[in-house]
């Protein structure tokens, strides 16, 4: 196969695929083939370019003939040679489509991945993208109760909204992990992402938003009761007397030490700013706010 001479078998292969004064119905099935034995061998000659397009073709040939499972296979290649090239659009497009054409077959899972391999593609050159692909990928796994397949790409998120400092959204990430994590049972998981968020706000020197997340989170019995919500507890006191040495205790205790790398190494620069302004607030401050049990459970 590799010493066939793939233009050759891409020009029949074009050929079949179009209706003259001599063909009057096309030949899908045979095209594909010969697209798909063009597509390995201009890989073979490290032609990526002609190899993208072939398997472009190939995939095309293989959604004619009612194959989206093999079609969203071909442009999973298609969408690898791409990145190699740099075309980081056809990248995004090509996995999006392998992602619609796996649902088209009724395969939730490998339909989440391919979003997920665009979104890692993409991390660097198109975080932006990345993250509305990693989040497609989470709707996808929610909307078939599998939650638990989520949590990487929940964390994945929110380390590129950290890398990027949007540090509200990345806050917001991993309370929706902890949300997913209390649907799964997994109450290890949920505890370290409701500390995280903590952690988060408390990095971008949000002390308000950093209290008002411990106290809804806290309505969440798996974390009152936690390692985690005490190791909090630890933190949001030590800002509140305004004792920076005490913060960097805090921060460098094991409960910390066992939650994301991107977060530890946020804990491990607290605190931030200056904490003479944190005092303790006065009285009744928060009572106006109305808590929402249902926010996170």
């Amino acid at each position: 196969m590799a010493n066939s001479d793939p233009d050759k078998l891409m020009s029949k292969a074009d050929k079949l695929t179009k209706l003259s004064f001599t063909r009057w119905s096309t030949d899908w099935k045979t095209a594909t083939s010969l697209y798909e034995q063009a597509a390995v061998a201009y890989r073979f000659k490290r032609e990526n370019e002609k190899a993208k397009e072939a398997f472009e073709k190939a995939s095309r040939g293989q959604e004619m003939i009612t194959s989206p499972w093999d079609a969203a296979k071909h442009l999973e290649t298609a969408a690898t040679l791409a990145k190699e090239l740099g075309r980081l659009n056809e990248v995004a497009d090509h996995y999006r489509r392998a992602s619609e054409l796996y649902m088209e077959a009724g395969r939730s899972q490998p339909a989440s991945d391919a979003l997920a391999k665009g979104a890692s593609a993409l991390e660097e050159g198109m975080p932006d993208e990345a993250i509305k692909m990693y989040t497609d990928a989470c709707v996808i796994l929610e909307e078939d109760n599998k939650e638990q397949m989520a949590f990487d790409l929940y964390r994945n998120v929110a380390a590129i909204y950290i890398k990027t400092e949007r540090y509200t959204d990345a806050a917001t990430f991993f309370l929706r992990l902890g949300v997913a994590a209390d649907k799964s049972n997994a109450v290890n998981s949920q505890c370290k992402a409701y500390l995280s968020a903590i952690i988060v706000y408390l990095y971008a020197h949000d002390f308000a938003q950093a209290q008002k997340c411990y106290n809804d989170c806290s309505q969440v019995d798996a974390f009152l009761n936690s390692d985690q919500n005490r190791c909090a507890m630890k933190l949001l006191t030590a800002y509140e007397d305004g004792d920076a040495e005490e913060v960097k205790r805090a921060a460098n205790s094991s409960t910390i030490n066992h939650l994301d790398h991107v977060v530890i190494r946020l804990a491990k620069k607290l605190p931030t700013g200056d904490l003479s302004g944190l005092r303790k607030a006065e009285p009744g401050a928060e009572e106006g706010a109305v808590l929402d049990e249902n926010d996170l459970t």
